[in-house]
């Protein structure tokens, strides 16, 4: 149903890894246009859920479709002789979100080397006569990069939401993450990270601003006063991610934490937060 809807797919799939659902990245041969479901005997009910190529960057539902109505290619050359409205930009955008992985064996690395050769061949020029193809030994990508090209590439992290490379450093710092929260006493105080994927500064609500933060554990309620807004405003408002201290309320099972202090918090990667009025 996106981009309609509240949470972002970044959010909305971090939630159903939390519960348990294996959330897999684009592949050129088992990806579909959108979403889907393929079988996998390692999961509880036996499926996984599939992005599809039309989350990546640039190409869109109608160049994904042709991509999948020509699959499956023997190489990336192949794709762009047989589907010529794939431009370098596109191919790039495969390459980094990891869609030749699977499907063609090439490491993301390996495989932006390779697009900006395939890409100077056409269907109206000899097959086979590129050079370049083959890259050198390049290292692999680590969590973090890996992470940072998912949320470039689609929007999506599968397997890195930002606050995961932070959590040793957070937990010297006596950061409770979302799943403790329920565990502390109501009027206690706390400091809680992460992503800001919300705020929401509502006209009734007389200058308070709700804010909801995700960690790699779950989702964070914060509720910023118009006092704690005006002496915090910069990084209220445009923070990415954000520390912030203050004292917790429990009321019916819903969890807030009533902000008095707001730092911005440097991550690998983040993406831009949802904000209404």
């Amino acid at each position: 149903s996106q981009p309609m809807g509240f949470w972002s797919p970044h959010s909305l799939c971090q939630d159903a890894r939390r519960h348990g659902v294996i959330v897999r990245s684009p592949d050129l041969h088992a990806s579909r246009v959108g979403a889907s479901l393929e079988p996998d005997p390692a999961s509880e009910g036996g499926l996984a859920v599939r992005l599809g190529l039309g989350s990546v960057r640039g190409l869109g539902d109608d160049l994904a479709a042709r991509i999948v109505e020509a699959a499956p290619f023997v190489s990336i050359e192949d794709l762009v002789r047989r589907v010529p409205e794939v431009q370098l930009p596109h191919l790039e955008a495969l390459a980094t979100a990891g869609a030749f992985g699977e499907c063609l064996g090439l490491e993301r690395r390996a495989a932006l080397w390779a697009v900006g050769a395939a890409s100077q061949s056409r269907p109206d020029r000899l097959e086979g006569v590129i050079t370049g193809q083959r890259a050198p030994t390049l290292p692999g990508m680590d969590p973090v990069e890996v992470a940072i090209a998912d949320l470039w590439a689609t929007g999506v992290a599968p397997d890195g939401h930002p606050t995961r490379f932070l959590r040793d450093d957070l937990e010297q710092r006596g950061v409770v993450p979302a799943t403790r929260l329920a565990s502390i006493e109501p009027g206690g105080r706390v400091l809680v990270a992460g992503v800001v994927t919300h705020r929401q500064r509502p006209m009734t609500a007389q200058g308070t601003m709700f804010m909801n933060l995700e960690d790699e554990t779950g989702l964070i309620n914060v509720v910023v006063s118009k006092g704690c807004w005006e002496r915090h405003r910069r990084d209220a408002r445009g923070a990415a991610a954000l520390l912030v201290r203050g004292r917790l309320e429990s009321s019916e099972g819903v969890i807030n934490v009533v902000a008095e202090v707001l730092t911005p918090l440097p991550v690998p990667a983040a993406l831009t937060s949802r904000d209404f009025r």
